[in-house]
């Protein structure tokens, strides 16, 4: 009989994840195997896999890997599915708890008792040039004119466990997110690469964007994106302290508290349970 491997697929806003748990497998991942994964003509398709729990110390750990096989220091959407694998699973029985990921610790809140909302502390955004990084001297990227696909744009940059790019404008579209996405990731300016928000403002409770992340592409949502663009409006004063932040796949809510700790409100659907034939991945 063929060995299988176990996977559990779940989505946030359409911000969908693998989950591979390595107590109920032995099979290693490298980078080539969940791209394959990934792919949605010839995998099963996905937005990343989450590769957990890993127990260390008492602690449970995640990694957390972009379609493109590499790693990423944080997702807000998935921690929110990492989280109710957990509690599908029993790993967790508490409504409160943490996750750790290569970023730290994370706080996690469960908010209803079907385990599809949460709530996940999401840190503070910093705008210091050195800890996004961004290239050039040390400095706060506020509203700084950046070249992408041969044409100027003003944006903010910004770290929430992770690099942002956020440009401002009056129309944010998916083709244009889906255009100049890969000179925004690829910029040599950033030297970690970059995800992208084209943001909109709504009014001061509701914002608007569109989304290209690093090692990804165009996606539906994302919870650090949606962190990002709201610690970016908030810092140019057009929004209040409690925003919805919509995007095609839905909306997250973001509340920041007079620290800038920010927290992040928002959905989890469970999608299927599958057996994968491991040799799929030999």
């Amino acid at each position: 009989m063929t060995n299988t491997i176990k996977i559990s697929k779940y989505q946030a806003l359409g911000n969908d994840y693998l989950v591979i748990d390595p107590n109920r497998n032995k099979t290693q991942l490298v980078g080539k195997k969940i791209a394959t994964l990934c792919r949605r003509s010839f995998g099963i398709g996905a937005d990343g896999v989450l590769y957990g729990p890993i127990m260390k110390d008492g602690k449970m750990f995640v990694h957390i890997y972009n379609p493109d096989g590499s790693e990423t220091e944080a997702s807000g959407n998935g921690i929110r599915i990492f989280a109710k694998y957990l509690v599908d699973h029993e790993y967790i029985k508490e409504k409160k708890f943490t996750i750790y990921t290569e970023n730290g610790s994370v706080a996690v809140e469960m908010l209803n008792e079907r385990g599809t909302e949460f709530k996940v502390n999401m840190g503070k955004a910093t705008f210091a040039a050195s800890e996004i990084p961004v290239a050039g001297d040390e400095r706060e990227v506020i509203n700084e004119p950046f070249l992408f696909n041969d044409q100027l744009y003003n944006a903010t940059c910004t770290s929430v466990g992770n690099p942002h790019c956020v440009i401002l404008m009056e129309k944010v579209t998916k083709e244009l997110a889906k255009e100049i996405g890969p000179y925004v990731e690829n910029n040599p300016a950033f030297q970690n690469r970059m995800n992208l928000q084209l943001l909109k403002i709504v009014d001061r409770k509701n914002i608007q964007i569109e989304i290209y992340e690093r090692g990804a592409g165009y996606t539906l949502a994302s919870g650090t994106g949606s962190c990002a663009a709201m610690a970016v409006a908030h810092r140019l004063g057009l929004v209040d302290d409690k925003v919805n932040v919509n995007q095609p796949g839905g909306t997250n809510e973001v509340d920041m508290d007079p620290d800038g700790t920010m927290h992040m409100i928002g959905t989890v659907g469970f999608v299927a349970d599958m057996s994968l034939a491991e040799d799929f991945l030999s």
